[in-house]
């Protein structure tokens, strides 16, 4: 009994060290985002800011197009999302429950496609992109997620094979067709999938800095990411307005974290990623 409550004591602190070291670096960054630049650059540092300097926050906004790139990147995140979606579960439900030649051929090679960096098929798709004038747009950084996902269609194919094909049937005994029997039947069945889908798209698309940086040229067309990252030369100088502009750009991610930490667990369990 002795040796058990020791070895969970000692879990507890590896535990609380861990999550100190995550902390600390992220109540740094709020606290660098709340001071003056003389505090800031202050040596030894000034770890509680006196005065605190709420205003760094409004004033990103006003000293620069960070709310532009905001609306920017709920473009391309909502576009992004419909899109995976739709065309995901779409497919997913072909591969899961009709029947055509090559169907398990071709999903493999959709998985296969999962394997592919990202970095290898950039270039291609620049090429693509120009041929069609769609440069320095934001359609580049959204289009793609109505082709389907490799990913989505596999968390979506798994969750259309664990329906009972007693659902399938009895909508044909209703008259739906393939079509309806999708949208009418599975698709409800699968609302957890689909949040976990969503939540996966939203996040990768939210902080990808690659795309962007290749298709868009326009600083009004920058995404978050691109454009916090721009922010460090125009803000030089002013460097805690950068960092009130980078913790700004989480905030989302961390509301979506707090409120659908479920769905995270659902989705790695349900893929085969835990």
């Amino acid at each position: 009994m002795q040796h058990s409550r020791q070895r969970k004591w000692t879990a507890y602190v590896i535990i609380a060290i861990s999550s100190l070291i995550m902390v600390v670096p992220f109540l740094t960054a709020i606290s660098n985002s709340l001071k003056t630049y003389a505090q800031y650059t202050k040596v030894p540092p000034v770890w509680i800011p006196d005065p605190v300097q709420w205003s760094n926050y409004p004033e990103v906004f006003q000293l620069s197009n960070f709310g532009q790139y905001t609306l920017n990147s709920v473009i391309v995140s909502v576009l992004a999302i419909t899109g995976s979606v739709l065309s995901s579960s779409m497919i997913a439900y072909a591969f899961a429950r009709l029947d055509f030649p090559l169907k398990n051929t071709l999903f493999m090679l959709v998985l296969g496609t999962m394997m592919i960096p990202p970095v290898v098929t950039i270039i291609p798709q620049f090429i693509i992109f120009k041929e069609l004038g769609m440069l320095d747009t934001l359609t580049p950084l959204w289009i793609l997620e109505w082709l389907g996902q490799p990913f989505g269609i596999f968390l979506m194919r798994q969750a259309f094979m664990n329906i009972p094909v007693d659902y399938e049937e009895a909508a044909k005994l209703d008259g739906c067709n393939p079509f309806q029997t999708y949208w009418k039947i599975f698709l409800p069945m699968c609302k957890p999938y689909l949040a976990t889908l969503a939540i996966f798209t939203f996040l990768s698309k939210w902080n990808e800095i690659l795309a962007p940086a290749i298709f868009i040229s326009t600083e009004e067309k920058y995404t978050l990411p691109l454009g916090v990252l721009a922010l460090g030369g125009q803000f030089y100088g002013n460097e805690q307005y950068m960092v009130a502009a980078a913790l700004m750009s989480l905030l989302p991610i961390l509301i979506v974290f707090l409120f659908a930490e479920k769905y995270f667990v659902h989705g790695a369990g349900s893929s085969g990623l835990k």
